[in-house]
């Protein structure tokens, strides 16, 4: 029965040939029709019935062109048809190869010929219809290699190296399946090689059969399309999401520190790692066929790398707050290290943009930093002289700036860079700084900072109602500097001269609060010269009580103030004894010796006694 249908459809198709084919090309067309009308019709059948229709009249010659044009469209037809990939069999490959090389020559002779535009139309036609089969072709050969059949590099791409790379994942990716999908690495020193030199010989072939039929662009989108998806998957793997200048202003700084330690190792991946690698297969795949494996290469790669440079900008262009200066060098750094690298990969004219565009985020990087340091100067100056620290103890502000500026001293090299506007530049070695005339662009706003941070501390000791008090506090704060400064690359940015200038001021202040707390007492046990002339022993009493008293108010409230440094305070305390012992010695040996007091002399604090209590000042309340 199946063969009654099937000779009865041939013979209604030798009915319609007979009476409406009278050309060749519209019998071909009535045929080509029926073959997609009914899959138990091929067109070798379909052709071989027609060519048994008797002639009813005279037709126009079928010229050797004609000819081949159909021969063509009967052959390519099939392999368009095909529901598996051609490169699955290396001969079918071979074949349809073949096939298109004799289309495109084809298509240009009837082009230059210019005599037969139906049939260069039809050709044309069927020239579209096979470069989409070969677009097809060429993604699927790209995003699952391993579907296609072993085939011989010939020698092109092929550099014998192993193309299984531990460090990254393999898939499918053809289709609605997952895409390979880059692990996560910390040694940047790599390069993928995603296919294998057959899969790059295979693809090849097709790049350069579109580049010649004029479908480049098409070929270069098809590329891009394939890989960009390993492309974004493999710095997704990262962490990284794209977010709007927006909202990363919007955003809380831990959550933006959290994001910039998730963007370093994606940048460097991606201009490191995956840049360079879809360059490499670029350049390969498209071997000779410029400039479309340029326009492939950044149409695969601009869309991730934009995301991670507007990252970039957004965080240039939010707060300035001083506490985000050491994340925004970190990513400085990032950048400056890679643009010299950058040079060979994005040389061609379309790349240029791109390249621009990080070159442009390192400066922004940069201006920000600079902004984010000069800020610090506005934080202090900000920073309020309402509440004293207790018992004259070192300010946190004076903590957090020099602890501040130590920290960057770690990151000198780079803050010198961008003091002196060289963005980008990445010096061999830190430019030298004379320790006796520091004049880099660094130094001197660190020594201005210092200087707004000093005249900060002098309004605030100015809380203090006592004038003693408030010499503890300069004292503590001064000393606190230079210990920062002396232990830390400071020392080199401030120079030898400046640290002996605060050294002065703290030795000052030392005398200040000798003068102010122990004048008085000292004035007070003075009992003039030895022999005639002396004090009676009445006055001598009297300036024992007076003492008494002033040395017990000097305790009560100098016990409980703070003298941060160890030395300091062993200094201090020796001092105080230097100033007070010896007159304090003096008057009760007189007193002793009079005839008035006597045996009956009551001492209330003997020598020891004051020692003892001088041991104990400058402990703070908790002692």
């Amino acid at each position: 029965m199946a063969e009654d249908g099937e000779e009865k459809l041939l013979a209604t198709v030798q009915r319609i040939v007979q009476t409406l084919g009278s050309s060749d090309t519209m019998t071909e067309d009535i045929l080509k029709v029926f073959s997609n009308y009914d899959g138990r019709l091929s067109l070798d059948k379909l052709y071989a019935a027609a060519a048994a229709v008797p002639a009813t009249g005279p037709r126009p010659p079928v010229t050797s062109m004609e000819r081949t044009v159909r021969a063509l469209d009967r052959q390519i037809s099939q392999f368009v048809a095909m529901d598996r990939l051609i490169w699955a069999d290396s001969a079918d490959a071979d074949a349809f190869l073949e096939a298109v090389d004799d289309l495109i020559g084809t298509v240009q002779e009837l082009d230059a010929a210019g005599t037969n535009r139906a049939l260069l139309d039809r050709a044309d036609e069927l020239l579209s219809r096979c470069m989409a089969r070969l677009e097809d072709e060429f993604r699927a050969l790209i995003e699952r290699p391993d579907d296609a059949a072993p085939a011989v590099p010939g020698g092109f791409g092929s550099d014998g190296s192993d193309d299984d790379d531990d460090d990254f994942g393999a898939g499918d990716g053809y289709g609605d399946e997952p895409i390979p999908i880059a692990k996560p690495v910390t040694d940047y020193d790599v390069v993928i090689d995603a296919l294998s030199p057959g899969s790059i010989a295979n693809v090849h072939q097709i790049a350069r059969r579109m580049v010649d039929a004029g479908f480049g662009r098409e070929c270069a989108e098809a590329y891009a399309a394939a890989r960009r998806g390993f492309v974004d998957e493999s710095v997704a793997r990262l962490g990284v999401r794209s977010r709007t200048a927006e909202e990363v202003h919007a955003s809380p700084w831990e959550v933006l520190e959290f994001d910039i330690a998730r963007w370093i190792p994606a940048f460097n991946m991606m201009f490191r790692i995956l840049i360079p690698s879809e360059r490499r297969l670029c350049d390969r795949v498209f071997d000779g066929l410029a400039p479309f494996g340029d326009l492939a290469f950044i149409a695969a790669v601009r869309t991730q790398a934009l995301q991670l440079i507007s990252f970039g900008d957004a965080i240039s262009s939010s707060s300035r707050s001083p506490e985000r200066l050491f994340r925004v060098v970190d990513m400085y750094e990032a950048v400056r290290d890679i643009l010299p690298d950058l040079d060979p990969v994005f040389s061609d004219p379309y790349s240029a943009a791109l390249h621009a565009e990080v070159s442009a985020m390192c400066n922004t990087l940069g201006s920000s930093i600079k902004g984010i340091f000069m800020e610090l100067e506005n934080l202090i100056r900000r920073d309020p002289a309402r509440v004293a620290a207790q018992g004259g103890a070192i300010h946190p502000i004076t903590r957090y700036v020099m602890n501040y500026l130590r920290a960057a001293c770690g990151s000198r090299q780079t803050l010198e860079e961008v003091m002196e506007g060289d963005f980008g530049v990445n010096r061999a070695a830190p430019v030298a700084v004379d320790p006796d005339r520091p004049t880099s662009s660094l130094a001197v706003h660190i020594a201005w900072i210092m200087d707004v941070l000093q005249k900060n501390l002098d309004t605030k000791s100015r809380i203090y109602r006592d004038p003693s008090l408030a010499c503890i506090f300069l004292m503590n704060n001064g000393k606190y500097i230079i210990q920062k400064v002396n232990d830390s690359e400071l020392g080199v940015f401030l120079g030898n001269e400046w640290i002996k200038q605060m050294t002065t001021k703290v030795r000052r202040w030392s005398m200040d609060y000798q003068r102010t707390t122990w004048g008085k007492v000292t004035t007070v046990l003075q009992t003039g010269s030895p022999g005639i002339g002396g004090l009676p022993a009445k006055a001598m009493l009297q300036k024992m009580r007076m003492f008494n008293t002033y040395f017990e108010e000097i305790y009560a409230a100098q016990s409980e103030w703070v003298i941060a440094d160890d030395q300091l305070r062993v200094d201090i305390r020796a001092a105080v004894e230097e100033t007070v012992m010896p007159v304090y010695a003096s008057l009760i040996a007189k007193l002793k010796s009079s005839p008035e007091t006597g045996r009956d002399l009551y001492i209330k604090y003997t020598p020891e006694d004051v020692v003892a209590h001088i041991q104990h000042l400058f402990e703070g309340p908790a002692k």
